[in-house]
């Protein structure tokens, strides 16, 4: 019997895989979330506890406090951070709260070493100038200290040096973004609890604790 192709001369480089077809493979992207299949899960993350669900050291995840499968967080919080995470497995919703031309608000609770005047504020309020740019005008202003659960372990305050707690709402996501704001103008971080993300936010929510959003409140 006769193959079609046994007449073709050898070739040592004819089962070898081209990198032209190589680039051709794509993906199959995934078909997007039906609305009555979207799951939004709001966590209040406690502090030293990781933004993801593995680790090879062995330090807390999300594992530890959520058994809802395939969900993701919508933008991370910082492992010495606390407050609202939100995990979604709709990736449409993902990209509408992390996507940084969407102008997404974020609200943070946020104690402060010392006193910061108006003066201070007022700089945040206009944006600050931080090794990677100048930030965006914050809304920020002066509150009464939270009702909220006690951290483990506590902060470290310094005699004699009063400390405040400030409400600080920004757009961007950068890196250790808040915590950078008001170091720069001279009151270090020691506390940042956030409490809000959009329209979503820490209220009812016990630290520790998640809830599933229903569909028709996503």
């Amino acid at each position: 019997m006769t193959h079609k192709n046994s007449k073709r001369p050898y070739s040592s480089t004819r089962n070898k895989p081209n990198g032209n077809a190589r680039r051709q493979v794509k993906n199959p992207k995934k078909p997007p979330v039906k609305p009555e299949d979207v799951k939004v899960v709001l966590f209040n993350k406690p502090f030293d506890v990781l933004c993801q669900f593995t680790d090879d050291q062995h330090r807390k995840t999300l594992a530890d406090f959520i058994d809802v499968k395939s969900v993701y967080a919508a933008g991370r919080l910082d492992r010495d951070s606390e407050g609202l995470l939100l995990l979604t497995n709709c990736g449409k919703l993902q990209h509408k709260l992390t996507e940084p031309k969407k102008n997404t608000d974020k609200t943070y609770w946020v104690q402060v070493e010392g006193s910061p005047d108006e003066q201070s504020l007022e700089m945040l309020r206009k944006g600050v100038e931080l090794k990677d740019g100048m930030t965006k005008p914050a809304k920020v202003e002066v509150i009464d200290e939270p009702n909220i659960w006690p951290r483990n372990p506590p902060i470290r305050e310094r005699k004699n040096i009063p400390t405040t707690w400030l409400s600080i709402t920004i757009s961007e996501g950068r890196n250790r973004q808040v915590r950078r704001m008001t170091a720069h103008i001279g009151y270090p971080t020691l506390r940042l609890i956030r409490y809000s993300i959009g329209k979503y936010t820490l209220s009812g929510l016990n630290n520790g604790q998640y809830k599933v959003l229903q569909p028709n409140k996503v």
